[in-house]
């Protein structure tokens, strides 16, 4: 039987030769994590169940990063309570002040997240390790504390569809516009339970920080994971990050798929995602009237050093307007480093920015960013659902870091070549 990449993943941890769509399995994990707002419930699962050791300290990550560093006592609170286990159980990837940074971006960078793995988070963005070749999804609490106790989890293999992108990618488009493009096309619920497998010459020359954002945002298009198959440039990534061995997976030339889509990019614009779903996608021309009052650089979606060094390039010698309050965040401690030690953040602090450490706070209203009653953002993250960054009657608008930088600038909501 032929099968695609995912298929192979989820056969090689369920101990299968073959799986199909549909098909009920049981697998091996090799990477669960949590973060403060997940990890302090399956704590308490685990707790309640009289658990006293997990399967493995050594395949739990565990990450705050929704409130650090702690706002409110409640915060402090979870965040001591993840601390507390992590020693308890020996946990050593631990991650808060001395290499904080948000989940999503950190596992990889660290080389946690490896091709061919496969990987159970407490947090729906967890599909963005397809990034790198993974099979990564996100499950609720309960779930991850399973995966804690038993090192292994049941899934229903999903299926496929493909998507193929070709042509020539013009100056200040990325991944994040591939995706909310795609996402425009398909709808919210377009691959609804289906792996979202991305191929093509496009694919193939973007960078890493390009792919983790196109499967960060799966979840947005209702997906249970999205995928590259791994190639020289994911290599190239994993030279030096890799912490253990890998097996590289590959779709087989003749794998069936239940829905292909190929897309021409040449000569298309920057996206942005209108209020309220990621699906109200449209070209940044069409919304050159719409005046902002926060633009918002980071989260786990475009917080990487290659999205600074693009907003960067739109700021330098550039001031926000005034009333715009422009904010930077770094995903990782590392990139706020580099970014730092590259100059980028005279180019912010010179635009009137503010520049936070890595947190994902504003994405989800948690602090660092909220929005009150009218106020309108342009923000590189991941949702813009109905009070997402804050009060119910304020709007969010997605898009690149290079929109987000240039509406700062300009006040409204523009691409850099309006500048």
């Amino acid at each position: 039987m032929t099968m695609n990449i995912t298929e192979k993943i989820i056969a090689a941890h369920a101990g299968l030769s073959e799986v199909q769509p549909g098909q009920m399995v049981e697998v091996d994990v090799d990477l669960a994590l949590a973060n403060d707002i997940t990890a302090p419930i399956a704590i308490d699962v685990i707790k309640a169940a009289g658990v006293t050791r997990v399967h493995d300290p050594d395949k739990i990550v565990l990450v705050p990063d929704h409130f650090v560093p702690n706002k409110d006592i409640q915060t402090a609170q979870l965040v001591r309570q993840m601390r507390l286990f992590a020693r308890e159980q020996g946990i050593r990837n631990f991650f808060e002040l001395d290499e904080m940074g948000i989940e999503h971006a950190l596992l990889p960078e660290l080389g946690l997240v490896l091709p061919g793995d496969l990987v159970i988070g407490a947090d729906s963005h967890t599909c963005t390790y397809g990034g790198v070749g993974a099979f990564a999804t996100g499950m609720g609490s309960t779930d991850v504390a399973g995966v804690f106790i038993t090192g292994r989890t049941w899934l229903k293999v999903p299926e496929s569809m493909k998507l193929v992108y070709q042509g020539t990618l013009p100056r200040w488009v990325g991944g994040k516009d591939l995706i909310l493009m795609t996402i425009g096309d398909i709808g919210v619920d377009g691959a609804r339970y289906r792996a979202m497998e991305f191929t093509g010459p496009v694919i193939e020359r973007l960078s890493m920080e390009g792919r983790l954002t196109m499967a960060n945002m799966s979840i947005e298009a209702g997906a249970k994971n999205g995928i590259m198959p791994p190639d020289e440039i994911t290599r190239a990534y994993e030279q030096g990050r890799a912490t253990r061995k890998y097996v590289t997976y590959a779709s087989d030339p003749d794998a069936v798929y239940v829905e292909t889509r190929t897309y021409d990019v040449t000569g298309m614009e920057p996206q942005v995602a209108r209020p309220h779903l990621p699906e109200n996608v449209v070209g940044v021309s069409a919304l050159k009237d719409v005046a902002i009052d926060q633009a918002v650089i980071g989260s786990c979606t475009n917080g990487r050093i290659e999205d600074l060094r693009v907003a960067a390039e739109v700021l330098r010698g550039r001031k926000a307007r005034s009333g715009v309050r422009l904010i930077v965040i770094p995903a990782t401690r590392r990139v706020y480093r580099t970014a730092m030690e590259e100059g980028l953040f005279d180019v912010f602090l010179s635009a009137g920015a503010a520049i936070s450490t890595p947190t994902c706070g504003p994405c989800w209203g948690g602090f660092m960013g909220v929005l009150a009653d009218g106020e309108r953002a342009v923000s590189t993250t991941n949702r813009n659902f109905v009070g997402r960054m804050g009060h119910v009657k304020s709007e969010v608008y997605l898009a690149s870091p290079a929109v987000a930088a240039a509406s700062a600038v300009a006040g409204r909501i523009v691409g850099p070549d309006d500048l």
